[in-house]
């Protein structure tokens, strides 16, 4: 993969932040309720992709009043631009902060954005789906056919990237990755335009079960079942000048984590108003329930999963190669909780989960 892909456009840019700046607009937890005219609480903007399911902790949040718990009144931005200006938008004290995916992010970090990752949020949410005809049952069977892709430097698409590189096989030059609006896939993939889609939730997990399609890979197998995919970044600036409120406003999204492992069903009512078209509950549900909420790592365990994600971009050549994994990730992740705040409790749901079963 070039360098150049991760590099945005001032158009790009500038669309991006324009519906950042239009995001404050009709939101259903956007009540009195919610943001009550207390002066005693710290006003933060947090930036959202509201149609995102892996993002739904922070209506539970919103909703369950985790952010008022640690003193903060939390304006939502929903954000609408690509990933690449949300991490702008942080980096430039447009919002204080806000959670994207880190194959998305890293790229851009490593070029000097101003943002630290102060918690992984979660992982599970990238699929590699295929026809149950089309002979697709692992990433190696990939070579020589088309995949659907929402942009070339996705990070879905540089996750199997990384797993078809691990397997010796150039995936620039041996697989043919092809563009398309996400609302097309389906419909690419039944013209036979492309063999199969590299795709993210919830429209991967409802491709899925509407074309009764295979689900070839994801980030869920091995090594990535205890990996974060999506990471909470926050203004560097605000990290530094004000530890307290990035560790408030990290432990509340830690909290809001762990709620949705613990009720799927109930999170999944609060977030279906934001999900496009008519997605049952259930579904939404379901999803979370392939998610990893309760792993929210901090701290040292952050470090070691960006790091891993270092190396591995390595590999496709999207990281330098000088560059050093270990310090970028020192750098990158401060020491915001305790270990044990961010990890004890899923340890403890995990246990009784096993006592109970």
């Amino acid at each position: 993969m070039a360098f150049q892909q991760f590099s945005l456009s001032r158009r790009a840019l500038l669309r991006g932040l324009g519906l950042f700046s239009a995001g404050v607009a009709v939101n259903p937890l956007l009540g009195s309720k919610v943001f009550a005219d207390d002066k005693s609480l710290k006003t933060i903007k947090l930036a959202w992709g509201q149609t995102a399911v892996c993002q739904s902790p922070i209506s539970v949040a919103l909703k369950q009043g985790f952010f008022k718990k640690y003193g903060l009144n939390v304006e939502p931005v929903n954000f609408s631009g690509p990933t690449d200006a949300l991490l702008q938008a942080i980096a430039t004290g447009q919002a204080d902060g806000g959670i994207g995916m880190a194959l998305r992010w890293l790229k851009p970090l490593e070029q000097g954005f101003d943002v630290d990752l102060t918690v992984g949020t979660h992982g599970g949410c990238m699929r590699l789906l295929a026809p149950q005809n089309s002979g697709i049952r692992d990433v190696k069977d990939l070579v020589g056919k088309s995949v659907a892709v929402s942009d070339q430097a996705s990070p879905i698409r540089n996750f199997f990237a990384i797993q078809l590189a691990k397997q010796g096989i150039d995936p620039d030059k041996q697989v043919n990755w092809l563009q398309y609006p996400p609302d097309l896939f389906g419909e690419a993939l039944r013209k036979g335009e492309v063999q199969a889609l590299a795709t993210d939730d919830p429209q991967g997990w409802l491709l899925k079960k509407q074309h009764d399609l295979v689900e070839v890979d994801n980030n869920l197998k091995g090594e990535y079942a205890s990996l974060t995919c999506c990471v909470l970044g926050l203004r560097g600036s605000l990290v530094r000048d004000d530890p307290a409120t990035a560790r408030a406003i990290t432990q509340a999204i830690v909290d809001a984590q762990q709620w949705t492992a613990e009720h799927p069903e109930e999170t999944a009512k609060i977030f279906q108003p934001f999900v496009p078209g008519s997605v049952a509950v259930e579904d939404i549900a379901a999803m979370l329930k392939e998610h990893t909420h309760s792993h929210h790592s901090t701290g040292v365990q952050l470090r070691k999963e960006v790091a891993v994600y270092i190396d591995e971009l390595k590999k496709i050549n999207v990281i330098r190669p000088d560059t050093d994994a270990q310090r970028f990730a020192e750098h990158y992740v401060p020491e915001l909780l305790p270990a044990e705040s961010a990890h004890q409790h899923a340890s403890n749901m995990a246990h009784m989960s096993n006592m109970s079963s």
